[in-house]
């Protein structure tokens, strides 16, 4: 996907154009407001973007919601970071934006579309995400507390 994609719906913009990203304040909330990344450094919020199909949310030119795709655009798709500003919650912008996602002209031709996520199953059981099926063919290395890790290590430095 070389050319940004955009769509306009209910005077907000969704668009994969990396230059209108905010990447300070995506690391603001990665870092200090998100569950699954706290202390997140800023660089790997820059290189994590650089290095996936990043989705803005935006409303009157300020971003107000996130979310990447980690993908190799033919068989494989992990969605991460998907997270709405909460005072635009409630309006149904992460089903636009769940909506935005699926709607890529790759997307009906990955093997798998994976996702993790505490809170929000219901949300995406409705564009048909499941618990995995055989969850024993799964394995990770799972390291929670890396970002704070490196800060620890450099800080010992």
């Amino acid at each position: 996907m070389n050319d940004p994609i955009e769509l306009e719906r209910g005077g907000f913009l969704y668009s994969t154009d990396k230059s209108k990203l905010d990447v300070d304040y995506v690391h603001h909330f990665l870092s200090s407001r998100s569950y699954w990344s706290p202390d997140v450094p800023r660089e790997i919020v820059a290189k994590s973007i650089e290095n996936s199909l990043a989705i803005g949310i935006y409303k009157d030119n300020r971003q107000v919601g996130f979310a990447r795709v980690v993908t190799d655009y033919a068989t494989f798709g992990y969605l991460a970071d998907v997270f709405v500003d909460e005072s635009f919650r409630g309006v149904g912008l992460s089903k636009k934006l769940m909506d935005f996602i699926l709607s890529f002209d790759f997307v009906p031709g990955l093997r798998r579309f994976l996702l993790a996520t505490k809170d929000a199953h219901g949300l995406y059981e409705q564009f048909s995400f499941k618990a995995l099926q055989k969850p024993d063919r799964f394995m990770e290395i799972h390291q929670p507390d890396v970002y704070s890790r490196k800060i620890n290590m450099i800080n010992n430095d």
